[in-house]
């Protein structure tokens, strides 16, 4: 064979190899790769009556009877029931029939650190067979066989699961693919979170025990383990907001450094680091003396200063008894020492606090430097647009705007934006009042003793006997109108009692009620009569005459049925009639 062919041969060879590692490469991808069920709509629900648990589905009719010590229910959505009793567990579906019986026990697996009322893993189940463990789906197809020791849920990883197997410890996904290889004493999730991914890009720090202790490393999302296994403790930033880059302090040895991904940016020659999200940078502390670095990990400000304070967007200095002041690039500036300027949600101003005699007082600047309002204000916050709260020297809080006048009059002891809304709530302690203001800071609605809801779509605000609904923007919106596949509706009359009306503005249940609540998507609300509640079915029936006290409750009860949820630790919930 001729040495050109030779070359030609080995050239195809290659090109195969490298099609061949992108055909695995991409297959691992796949295999990794795995979807969440959503859940829009709950179908089943815990009941609890005295010390027993059952199900119930969403229209209050008994499903399971409450007989068990304990109830789980995976997902709402499906029927599939973990029923726990005494030392035995059982699995029921809705017709009460007994489901994978062929296992010596079946358990759901409980999500880590997640807060919600959806606290267990959606699409599989742990089942143990002959002292191990393994994975099914709801159909009780088999995932993984049962070669376990553990399976826990990983921290913050909805979808990941911590696998033991002879002392050692890895994570699976919810398809049985392997994410992280078994063989490490300790693996927990980073915590990186991002609206867009959830925590799907974040990756693991692993330990493996040695005699002086636990050591870690790190595994990047894509399951590469690109820092070995020697250093003392390792965070991820996680303020750090970039999907692709993980930023990382490391120890080694009480020194400490910085990696993005896998390259070294800050050595590990410092006591401490600690982030400075406002301003992306690096407080380095060694010996006592302090400096910072970039993002990039140089050191724009050398560490030889007795102390540093990033406060706003400036850095204040101390060295030998030298006072100085440095822009966010290490350049040092001719600025007040004694001056912090903040950066805000709006480019046009910025927040000016001035410190006089261990006191601090706030104004207002300009992007062109120019003072608006003066320093002579006790608080002040951003808002939106050219709005300020702000608080004068008696402590009293209001609204105002960029040149200083009072759009709001400070008087209150709570004036704050609702999460998310151009949208004012404010508070007078002596009177009890509370007011609504809308995105035109014009008064919306004042009530007394009142609570606040924000909901997706719309505020609720409630006292004992007064109910009003208002838009995203602060605007009062008739309940009618909010509730369109609603088809009955709360509504007072002129004496102040409440019943509920159809979209005619026919009377349906009499107004004879202290107050009520709308109907909830499951067709039930409250009815409220001498400080009790009952519960009324779209239909207009009362199915349980007022007879609950929730002189406790902050909120207004939910029911179905005639039972009311309660809300327990850690998210989980139920209904009961236990009074």
């Amino acid at each position: 064979m001729s040495k050109k062919k030779i070359v030609i041969l080995l050239i195809l060879l290659a090109v195969i190899g490298i099609i061949v590692m992108q055909i695995i490469r991409s297959n691992n991808e796949k295999q990794r790769n795995y979807d969440l069920e959503k859940v829009s709509q709950y179908n089943y629900f815990v009941l609890r009556i005295g010390d027993k648990y059952g199900v119930i589905d969403v229209k209050g009719n008994t499903i399971i009877d409450a007989e068990y010590d304990s109830v789980k229910i995976p997902n709402p959505t499906k029927d599939l029931f973990v029923c726990y009793e005494n030392d035995k567990t059982e699995i029921l579906n809705a017709n009460k029939e007994k489901k994978f019986t062929e296992y010596e026990k079946i358990e759901p697996i409980k999500l880590k650190n997640v807060i919600n009322d959806l606290v267990y893993e959606k699409s599989v189940l742990i089942y143990k067979q002959d002292e191990k463990y393994g994975l099914i789906d709801f159909e009780g197809n088999k995932i993984t066989e049962a070669i376990y020791d553990s399976i826990d849920g990983v921290s913050y990883r909805e979808g990941e699961l911590l696998v033991g197997q002879n002392n050692k410890l890895g994570v699976i996904n919810i398809k049985g693919k392997k994410i992280v290889d078994i063989k490490y004493d300790e693996v927990k999730g980073d915590n990186y979170y991002s609206e867009e991914t959830g925590y799907k890009l974040s990756g693991y720090i692993v330990g493996i025990k040695e005699e002086t202790g636990m050591l870690y490393g790190y595994i990047n999302p894509k399951g590469k383990l690109i820092l070995k296994i020697k250093y003392n403790n390792i965070n991820r930033i996680i303020d750090i907001k970039e999907d692709k880059d993980s930023y990382l302090i490391v120890a080694q040895n009480g020194q400490y450094g910085v990696y993005k991904n896998k390259k070294k940016i800050i050595n590990c020659e410092y006591q401490n680091i600690e982030y400075d999200s406002n301003n992306n940078m690096f407080i380095l502390e060694k010996s006592k003396q302090y400096g910072v670095a970039n993002i990039d990990g140089k050191v724009i400000i050398p560490v030889e200063n007795s102390n540093i304070e990033v406060k706003g967007i400036y850095i204040y200095a101390k060295s030998n008894d030298e006072n100085k002041v440095y822009n966010s690039n290490g350049e040092k500036i001719d600025k007040d020492f004694n001056k912090t300027i903040i950066k805000i949600n709006n480019e046009n101003y910025y927040i000016t606090v001035k410190s006089e005699n261990g006191n601090y007082y706030y104004g207002i600047m300009d992007k062109n430097n120019n003072q608006l309002v003066q320093e002579e204000y006790l608080y002040i916050e951003y808002l939106y647009g050219d709005y300020f709260i702000a608080s004068n020297k008696e402590g009293k809080l209001g609204i105002i705007n960029n040149k200083g006048e009072e759009i709001v009059e400070l008087k209150y002891d709570l004036v704050q934006k609702i999460q998310e809304k151009n949208v004012i709530q404010t508070a007078i302690n002596e009177t009890g009042i509370t007011e609504i203001y809308n995105d035109n800071l014009e008064k919306s609605y004042s009530m007394a003793n009142a609570n606040i809801i924000s909901n997706e779509n719309y505020i609720k605000m409630y006292s004992n006997t007064d109910l009003k609904y208002f838009d995203n923007n602060g605007n009062e919106i008739k309940n009618i109108d909010l509730f369109q596949n609603n088809t009955l509706f709360s509504k007072e009359n002129q004496d102040k009692k409440w019943g509920f009306v159809d979209k005619a503005g026919n009377i349906k249940v009499e107004q004879n009620y202290e107050r009520v609540t709308d109907f909830n998507e499951y067709g039930f609300a409250g009815i409220k009569q001498d400080s009790k509640w009952g519960v009324v079915n779209e239909e207009g029936d009362i199915i349980l005459e007022p007879t609950y006290d929730f002189e406790n409750f902050y909120s207004d009860p939910e029911f179905i049925g005639k039972y009311y949820k309660v809300q327990v630790s850690l998210g989980e919930i139920y209904y009961t009639d236990k009074i």
